[in-house]
């Protein structure tokens, strides 16, 4: 493809993002490249590359149009990007639109007029309002303040940062040490990640699931952010497991590896497809300790299974904001009305998931979000209502899972709970609180 065309596919493919504001944009992006077989591999990472830039610095690149008064279109998103991201010459960024065939259509009047008004400008302006300038959608700016303080820009800046692929190692299968070393054989350099005892990490995108290692269950790709998670689980082998919210079952696979196969771990979830996807991840990962089950309105599987648990972990549905720098257009398609429901929804899977564990059990709650409401907050009103858990702290909780060291927000002046930045520890977002119910219980 020529410059010229992967610029007109790019506008294509955030055209069809604009048209699905519900839809993430990796899921559009899938649809879209796979109806264009004919797109090879390196213009399809030049178009990805393109409509990506734009996705990341949306929120700047929308304030500076609206500023010229124009009306938003991909176009001029693309024709904004070109300017301000890459600082390109008006008259270049022209020429890419140069109506010939496969190109885009010329710049019309209104569209030139836009991009002289560009011409010179900050990409981050000093007169932008903080949303803007900090590229938070100003829903989650409050929020994100009270997590951050002081820190909050670094930690906007490495929002806007591309993410390492963080690999986990299915002990299953393997060691870290002969997992890397089959990754090394086929290309593949890898470092181990400073946190988590099952992690490689490499630096940039990859694609991973082709290799041989992949294909054998030796190794998945999950952030170290989640792996830690999975370990303050602290599964044992013959313990009793449930992943309540497991989606795609990637911390129940590494649960199952920690029980050594022993035991059983249940994967939860409301959505067929995903227990369809967790059901083949099982089977090439060599579990055989795992059951799947599907909530359904009206199930009583959580009655008849009431303080049978030794561990519960909650993956709790949230606005996603520590996954912005893996999924830029979320700031764009997570709103207000997004964040009200999802704090009544994990208030109701924290009070119901809560009656699986049994007296000396632990309940472990964990988002991917960096908003205290989603995390503090809300299990401070659990315990505040459910008076037979408590919290345990972090130190404690990291030394029983037999993880090396100290907890990576140790510094954080007595930090009951992990947190985790991507700009203080290089992982994504995540929250997670270990709870455990007493025994015995507190008199009514």
């Amino acid at each position: 493809m020529t410059p010229e065309g992967r610029l007109s596919a790019a506008i294509d493919l955030l055209h069809q993002v604009f048209d699905q504001p519900r839809r993430p944009a990796d899921a559009i992006s899938a649809d879209f490249f796979r109806a264009r077989r004919y797109i090879g591999g390196s213009d399809r990472r030049a178009v990805s590359d393109l409509a990506w830039g734009v996705l990341r610095q949306r929120l700047r690149l929308e304030w500076w149009i609206a500023q010229s008064g124009a009306r938003l279109t991909p176009r001029l998103l693309v024709l904004a990007h070109l300017l301000l991201t890459e600082k390109r010459k008006l008259v270049e960024a022209a020429r890419l639109f140069d109506g010939g065939r496969f190109a885009a259509g010329p710049l019309d009047v209104g569209e030139m007029g836009v991009g002289e008004h560009l011409i010179g400008k900050p990409l981050m302006g000093k007169e932008m309002p903080d949303g803007a300038r900090l590229n938070l959608p100003e829903w989650a700016l409050a929020g994100l303040r009270a997590r951050f303080g002081d820190a909050l820009e670094a930690e906007a800046l490495a929002m806007e940062g591309t993410a390492p692929l963080d690999l986990r190692v299915n002990l299953l299968k393997s060691t870290r040490e002969a997992a890397q070393a089959a990754l090394r054989a086929e290309g593949l350099i890898s470092e181990t990640t400073p946190h988590s005892p099952w992690g490689l990490r490499l630096p940039h995108r990859t694609p991973i699931t082709g290799s041989a290692a992949y294909k054998a269950g030796v190794i998945e790709v999950q952030d170290e952010g989640s792996q830690l998670i999975a370990a303050l689980v602290a599964a044992r082998p013959g313990m009793r497991v449930a992943d309540y919210c497991a989606g795609a079952a990637g911390k129940t696979l590494a649960m199952a590896a920690t029980m050594e196969n022993q035991g059983r771990v249940t994967a939860c979830d409301v959505s067929v497809p995903r227990l369809e996807g967790a059901t083949k991840r099982l089977r090439r990962a060599g579990v055989h300790n795992a059951e799947t089950h599907l909530l359904e309105a009206g199930d009583r599987w959580v009655k008849r299974r009431a303080a049978t648990f030794d561990r519960v972990l909650v993956d709790a549905p949230c606005t996603g904001t520590g996954t912005w720098r893996r999924n830029p257009d979320a700031r764009s398609r997570t709103g207000p009305d997004d964040l009200r429901e999802l704090l009544a929804k994990q208030h109701e899977i924290l009070a119901t998931s809560a009656q699986l564990v049994k007296a000396g059990g632990r309940l472990v709650y964990a988002t991917c979000s960096l908003l205290p409401e989603e995390n503090e907050v809300q299990v401070e009103a659990f315990l505040a209502s459910h008076p037979a858990f408590r919290a345990i702290p972090l130190g404690l909780a990291w030394e029983q899972a037999g993880l090396a060291g100290a907890p990576p927000n140790a510094p954080s002046a007595g930090a009951p709970h992990l947190r985790l930045s991507p700009g203080a520890h290089g992982t994504d977002g995540f929250f997670c609180a270990v709870l455990e119910r007493r025994t015995p219980e507190p008199s009514a």
